[in-house]
């Protein structure tokens, strides 16, 4: 069973899943891929206010490191988030 909050009323939980079950492929991934940008731009934003100095650079490594991990952001980017902050 598809997990809601649990303030999401059941009926309008149901007519959720229905239509997810009802989208094609493509359609799936195009809002998984929606969803994931919107999250990273919270991502960034909530850095933005706690980095205000950082420039789109450092802004693109905090968010990243947030899911690639310390060992994969020293060896692709050079970039420690241990000593950088995330």
């Amino acid at each position: 069973m598809w997990l809601f909050s649990v303030d999401t009323r059941p009926e309008v939980a149901r007519l959720l899943i229905e239509g997810y079950r009802r989208m094609t492929p493509i359609e799936k991934l195009t809002r998984a891929c929606d969803l994931s940008q919107a999250t990273r731009q919270m991502a960034a934003s909530r850095i933005r206010r706690m980095y205000p100095g950082a420039g789109d650079r450092q802004v693109r490594l905090r968010v990243a490191s947030l899911t690639l991990g310390r060992d994969t952001m020293i060896r692709v980017f050079g970039w420690d988030p241990d000593k950088e902050g995330w």
